[in-house]
């Protein structure tokens, strides 16, 4: 494997995964191009754990909001093996509330992106996904059925 390649095919991972959270379906055939089967994604107020469900746990997340937009650094990728890798990124979210929504139509974060990947039988899969706020602004998600 050549590791220009490899590091391009996994940044590209990321940016895929992030522009599917503003405009794509997100079905299970677009959790099985990004994410090994034991893949984790954590952010601050919730973790998933393999590739199950990942999909509906996304959709659901995202259901809180009218629409988002997601703006990442380039990744810097660093193997760790001829099959493995790991990422960090920095990353902009901008959340737009439901316009019936109390408050700031608006919720902005800042977080850290840090990852992990492995070249599987279908070839580079993110492993692990985590996010940690940095910063926010504006009012954050609200809990199911407040608006």
């Amino acid at each position: 494997m050549n590791s220009v390649t490899s590091a391009a095919e996994i940044s590209t991972l990321l940016d895929r995964y992030l522009l599917g959270l503003d405009e794509d379906k997100l079905d299970d055939a677009w959790a099985r191009t990004l994410f090994s089967d034991d893949a984790r994604v954590e952010f601050p107020m919730s973790v998933h754990e393999g590739i199950e469900g990942l999909a509906a746990w996304h959709r659901q997340a995202l259901d809180a909001f009218a629409r988002t937009q997601h703006l990442n650094s380039p990744a810097v990728v660093d193997l760790t093996g001829e099959k493995r890798a790991v990422l960090r990124a920095n990353l902009v979210s901008t959340h737009v509330h439901h316009p019936d929504a109390p408050g700031d139509p608006l919720f902005v974060s800042g977080t850290l992106v840090h990852g992990e990947a492995r070249h599987t039988g279908q070839g580079w899969r993110l492993t692990e996904l985590s996010f940690q706020l940095v910063w926010s602004t504006g009012s954050p998600p609200r809990p199911k059925g407040s608006r």
